[in-house]
């Protein structure tokens, strides 16, 4: 299911403008992407060159034109200055569709909830207009700070659910909201212990 309708573009927090990415976003792409504190728990997310930042962009727009949504650029209201990006990725997990929540920010911007805050609008927005997929975070256990951004938009530690990631082993992270089905034990259907028989 996909929503391409104006308000999967744009959305808007207490203090927060999300919209979806442009050309013109570009440099903010790569200044966020090649500081090594914002990937230093997800290095091969880190750039080194203009030309990655522009090859991931393209990326993210690709994902907007095939559904509707994405990765958004959260700013202040009334700012020009990107402050991280925060949205959703459509991914497998453990051979079932999942979203995936991303945030991540300039560590000019850590410490002062913006990326809770984002995150919740991304998981509300997701939870309105993607119900039928399970909503989910991959947080690098050390990474205290992403759990509790993860936590903060409404997810719950699901341990059963844990699995190697691209940088090491991930915890998962999953939204448990009224309008995600779950199978009475907190597991929600098609999402499966890893050794669990079907």
């Amino acid at each position: 299911m996909s929503d391409r309708s104006p308000a999967a573009v744009e959305l808007r927090t207490a203090r927060l403008l999300l919209r979806r990415p442009t050309a013109a976003d570009v440099d903010a792409i790569f200044a966020v992407h090649r500081d090594p504190g914002t990937c230093t728990h997800n290095p091969s997310d880190a750039l080194a060159r203009f030309e990655e930042a522009e090859a991931l962009y393209q990326r993210w727009d690709n994902q907007w034109q095939q559904y509707g949504y994405g990765y958004w650029v959260v700013r202040h209201h009334g700012s020009a200055q990107q402050l991280g990006f925060c949205g959703i990725k459509p991914m497998e997990l453990h051979g079932a569709p999942v979203l995936n929540l991303f945030y991540r920010f300039a560590t000019s911007a850590w410490g002062q909830g913006f990326a809770g805050e984002a995150a919740a609008a991304v998981a509300t927005w997701a939870s309105h207009h993607l119900p039928d997929l399970p909503l989910i975070a991959r947080v690098r256990p050390a990474n205290v700070a992403s759990q509790r951004v993860a936590v903060r938009a409404g997810l719950s530690r699901a341990q059963h659910l844990d699995t190697e990631g691209y940088d090491g082993f991930d915890w998962i992270y999953i939204a448990q909201d009224a309008n995600r089905a779950t199978d009475g034990r907190g597991h929600t259907p098609g999402l499966r212990e890893p050794n669990e028989a079907p």
